[in-house]
């Protein structure tokens, strides 16, 4: 099915409508990725006759972290990434985190199937494709076989499998067992009911969507500034990056949702809650295949143990990938380092973000962080010999031909205050919102995008509070298991489990 919204992903040019524009909007958003194209998703349904106009300072939506090249992960849901159930110190694997993320993919899940079968997006975004863990060595294999016992004694996870027989797990997933060792012991889990989501082909169905609905697209228009006006909203200044030429748009709501960038645009604005917040930046490598034959022979998302010392976006995983509705195979990511906050960006970001309120948080993430910095170092020094040997760790048989090393995208992970340690490095997701609810942030990575629509409803809740209460019974509309715990009700988790793989298409 067509978008019925395509004309939200055309490039504006200098001499686009966009540049003698109103002056004034009740909404602005900041930056066309996922959470923008999200949120303004929302708010079209939710309130209609409100004035929106979204900002994005390259040419097309979702080039940034929401491209699929870029995006570490696609469709997090904790079935596969190991991180989101550590083990205790006693050896029992704690399921709550994974529950939580979970529980957030399937509201995410109804949010797009209500968008798809309200006729507003496609589904040619997503795909069905099992999430599998796999590791080897007999620590990992019994951690794993821990986690799987602990999880699948969980609703949400029900259908889990585990084996430690080599030739189940070749059935599963025959490119990690071809050529390995007989006697080496391996454990595997998979969930077959696993997704692949491409974010950038999400993310343009959306704003063609909004396209559609009246909000005012510019693209290749950079935010500069975020101060507050007299009126108590705010004035957002903007350059259009083809002509030079910058005007001042007011707004009674501005959302700041620009990636790696959102830092400095947090601190421009000056809120109190946004103080102390200071960004650590990561790049990254992949390996993607080239040889079709390869690819064709796998058809899951494999994730295995992160590194000592490597942050949990550098889980090495085994990846197949739909990227505007082409197979593809990816191994990485490789951990890099750049001081840039987007992969488009300068490499001034980062001494630029520094601030007397977040400088102690900073130096003392820096102390307490020398394996990641030392795990950096490593992967930066990493040839493409080594590279490739971490590759056949994962597919014994791998070679260097039919594969090619690609750039992904700019991962910025959360610096903020602690009072104990004065800061902490924070793998995750940070929503920040002034007291009085005129503007909003997000900070962060992993998990991201597949929580987007979860994370833009608590954004709704903070920001606009006296509206929500009457939005409620729309998003409930929207999101049928709204407000209710999947995991604590099995019969509407199957129920909503079958209508959105019915409308997403995911049979």
């Amino acid at each position: 099915m067509a978008s019925a919204h395509a004309t939200g992903d055309m490039k504006l040019t200098a001499n686009s409508p966009a540049d003698t524009s109103a002056t004034k909007t009740d909404v602005l958003l900041i930056g066309g990725g996922i959470m923008s194209a999200t949120l303004g998703a929302f708010l079209k349904q939710l309130a209609p006759d409100w004035d929106i106009s979204l900002f994005e300072r390259l040419d097309r939506a979702g080039l940034e972290s929401s491209d699929p090249w870029n995006n570490a992960g696609t469709g997090h849901a904790a079935l596969c990434e190991l991180n989101y159930s550590p083990a205790a110190a006693d050896g029992s694997v704690d399921s709550a985190k994974a529950v939580g993320i979970n529980e957030q993919f399937h509201v995410s899940r109804q949010f797009w199937s209500h968008m798809v079968s309200s006729g507003h997006i496609s589904n040619s975004f997503i795909n069905p494709l099992p999430h599998m863990s796999f590791v080897w060595g007999d620590a990992h294999s019994e951690y794993l076989r821990r986690r799987y016992e602990s999880l699948s004694a969980q609703p949400l996870f029900k259908s889990m499998e585990f084996s430690e027989d080599h030739s189940k797990l070749a059935e599963w997933a025959p490119l990690i067992m071809e050529g390995r060792d007989p006697s080496q012991r391996v454990a595997g889990s998979r969930v077959v009911g696993g997704t692949d989501v491409d974010f950038g082909a999400l993310t343009r169905e959306l704003t063609g969507y909004l396209a559609g609905s009246g909000v005012e697209m510019n693209y290749g228009h950079e935010v500069s500034n975020v101060t507050r006006s007299s009126s108590g909203g705010w004035d957002v200044k903007v350059k259009n990056r083809a002509t030079g030429a910058s005007r001042t748009v007011s707004a009674r709501f501005v959302f700041i949702g620009g990636g790696g960038g959102a830092l400095h645009l947090l601190q421009a604005s000056g809120i109190p809650e946004g103080k102390g917040f200071g960004g650590f930046p990561v790049s990254g490598q992949f390996l993607r295949s080239t040889d079709e034959s390869i690819i064709a022979r796998h058809n899951a998302k494999v994730y295995g143990q992160a590194s000592v010392g490597a942050p949990p976006m550098s889980v090495p995983h085994l990846d197949t990938r739909f990227v505007n509705g082409k197979r593809s195979l990816l191994f990485g990511p490789y951990g890099g380092f750049s001081p840039k906050f987007l992969k488009t960006g300068s490499y001034l970001d980062l001494p630029a973000s520094v601030r007397p309120g977040n400088l102690v948080p900073m130096l003392a993430v820096a102390k307490d962080n020398m394996s990641l910095v030392k795990y950096l170092v490593t992967e930066v020094m990493k040839t493409r010999e080594g590279k490739t040997k971490a590759l056949q760790e994962f597919m014994p048989q791998a070679g260097t031909e039919g594969w090619e090393l690609i750039t992904a995208g700019q991962r910025v992970q959360v610096i903020k205050k602690d009072p104990k340690k004065g800061g902490v490095l924070q793998f995750g997701t940070e929503l920040i919102t002034a007291a009085d609810g005129s503007i909003g942030a997000l900070l962060g990575a992993s998990p991201g995008a597949s929580t987007a629509p979860p994370i833009m409803i608590n954004l709704l809740k903070r920001a606009f509070p006296r509206e929500f209460g009457g939005w409620e019974p729309k998003i409930k509309d929207m999101i049928p298991g709204y407000g209710v715990k999947l995991n604590e009700n099995e019969s509407l988790l199957d129920e909503l489990t079958s209508d959105t793989n019915r409308v997403l298409g995911l049979n």
